[in-house]
Parts: C-alpha cells; structure tokens; sequence
C-alpha cells in the first residue's frame, strides 16, 4: 500500500472519531530519546483531552510493521533526530500506507541536514551564516583562516545542540571536530554570531509570532533548552512591525525551499547589523513545557490541546491509495 498526497487539501475532522486510532510515535534510538518521549506524552495527553483514541508506539520497542496489524489509521510523529525526523521514518510509513504528521521524505531529510538547508535556502535568497564542511584535519587551517575566533563547530544531522562546541583558540578545534564526529560523519564550522537568537514557528502555512529567546549560558544548548529554569523566551519578541514581518517571510521561504510541510520551526540569529541569518529548520520540533512552538501558538491564542489537533489535521494531506478524500 501506498500514500497519496494531496497538499492542497484542507479537510476539517470535525470530530475526533474521524481521526481512527492515532498512534503517537515517540521515543526512539536517537540522542533525543528523552526529549522525544517528554514530547510524545504530552501530545498523548492532549489527544486524550480531545477525545482521540491515541496510543504510544516506540520504534525502538516495537517493528513499525505492527502499526498496520494493530489497526492505526494515522501517526502523528513525536520523534526527534536520526530515524524520526530525518525521512526515513517518514518513508518507512509511506511503504506501509500509514498517513502521517508533518513534513514528508524530501523535506524532512533536507531539514536534518544544516548544512543542505542552508545550500538551498540561500538560493531563494534566505541569509546564513557562512561555514565550512570540515572534513578533518587538513580543513582547520582554512577554517581559522576564513571564519576566524571564536567559531562555532557542528554536527550537520544532529538536533537540540547536540555535539556542538565553541571554539575559541585553535589549539581547541580538533576536540571540537572530534566531538561533532562522534554524532555525524558530516561536520561544519561556522563564525560565531553575537546577535540575538530568534526562533519562527510554522503551523500550516502560517508564520507564529516570533520568540526571542536569552540564555545565560554560552549559547542555547541542551542544557538551556531542556534542564535550566533561567532561559528567558520573550514572546512578543520586541521586533518593530516591519523586522517582525520580514522575519516571518524568511522563515516560510525557507521551509518552501526546503520542501517542509505541516509544522515546524525555523531558527536565525541576527548579526551584528541586525540581518538575520538562518540558523536551522526543524520538522518535528520539542513539544514539551520549555518548547518553543507551543509557545508562539498561545500568543496567538492558540492553546497546547487546540495545536495538537492542528498538527494532527496536517496528516489528511496524505491518505492511502484509494481511499476515499473524504
């Protein structure tokens, strides 16, 4: 069996029932296991408020064939990094016939990838930061050399900060390098951007109120995303009108480019002219209380539960060969 798709569609499930059995697909392999199943409980919980019929389903667990024999009609994808969030679940469902949350193969394999992301993005004219795929050793002079101290160096398929390191003096660019090749055989420098951090959330084909958000740490990695209290995400983010909407179009340009679809989110930093520059785009953001979406959506009175069931509508884009469009 295979998946139809049908963008354009713009059906409303009036009520849960229409929904079948929902299977929230949470937990998995990757580094963000923990954060996935943060994520995957609180939608479950929120489906369940709603009145859906929805269940946890760990791949890590469980063969994802037995979505078809344990009679799941859809799946609304919690999972984050490698094997959730980079296409390859993602074609793994579309193989079995099971309509599913968010972006599809193409993008969400592009999105994983920062380094592809930007490639693309910056062809329709979306500003990043400049960078250099480093492929070992031999590439740190031309590093030091073109992005200058400090830089920043990165696993290209990683999310929430994971194998990221600052570097500020040559002598610590081969630790740095190690550390993000221990998660990616794809690793790359960029400078590092003083400027703020802003992040854009996609719900449809709608750009959310962008967040501001401040760290008192180095940067915004794990630790500040997930386990600190002293985070600070402003909402309004104090952009005037025409930097807010400007923002807004970058980050829906962005996602098109990058073939994303359904929800999402977008991240950029500013430099210090004030321009930003694209950061990463993420197909299966956190959902959890310190996550970002969630948040944006209620500024915009849209609560958790009400998010959840949006999210979960972006599934009727794609049904089974078939199957009736309803």
């Amino acid at each position: 069996m295979r998946l139809r798709h049908d963008p354009e569609s713009s059906r409303r499930a009036a009520a849960a029932g229409e929904f079948g059995r929902v299977a929230v697909l949470l937990g998995g392999s990757s580094s963000e296991r923990e954060i996935s199943l943060l994520s995957g409980r609180a939608v479950l919980a929120a489906l369940a408020r709603r009145g859906v019929d929805a269940r946890p389903f760990d791949p890590a667990e469980r063969p994802l064939a037995e979505l078809a024999s344990a009679g799941f009609a859809r799946a609304w994808i919690a999972l984050h990094g490698p094997g959730g969030e980079d296409g390859t679940l993602q074609g793994a469902l579309e193989c079995l016939g099971v309509p599913y949350t968010g972006s599809g193969v193409l993008g969400s394999a592009i999105c994983m990838d920062k380094v592809r992301t930007k490639r693309l993005t910056q062809a329709v004219g979306v500003p990043t930061a400049d960078f250099l795929v480093l492929h070992g050793p031999q590439d740190f002079e031309q590093a030091l050399e073109r992005l200058g101290l400090p830089m920043i160096v990165k696993p290209a398929t990683q999310g929430s900060s994971v194998g990221m390191t600052r570097v500020e003096r040559a002598a610590d660019l081969p630790a740095a390098y190690a550390a993000a090749a221990g998660h990616d055989r794809s690793v790359f420098a960029e400078p590092w951007i003083t400027g703020g951090e802003y992040t854009v959330g996609i719900l449809k084909d709608r750009a959310l109120p962008s967040i501001r958000i401040e760290t008192p740490k180095i940067f915004y990695d794990y630790e500040a995303k997930y386990l600190r209290d002293d985070t600070r995400y402003l909402c309004p983010s104090g952009l005037s009108r025409p930097a807010e909407q400007h923002l807004a179009s970058l980050a829906l340009a962005a996602f098109e480019a990058a073939g994303a679809s359904g929800w999402g989110r977008v991240d950029f930093m500013m430099d210090g002219a004030g321009r930003p520059l694209l950061l990463e785009i993420n197909t299966v953001p956190g959902m959890t209380d310190h996550s970002l979406v969630p948040m944006a959506a209620r500024a915009v009175q849209i609560d958790f539960d009400e998010l959840v069931w949006q999210v979960l509508k972006t599934n009727f884009t794609r049904a089974p060969l078939g199957a009736g469009r309803g």
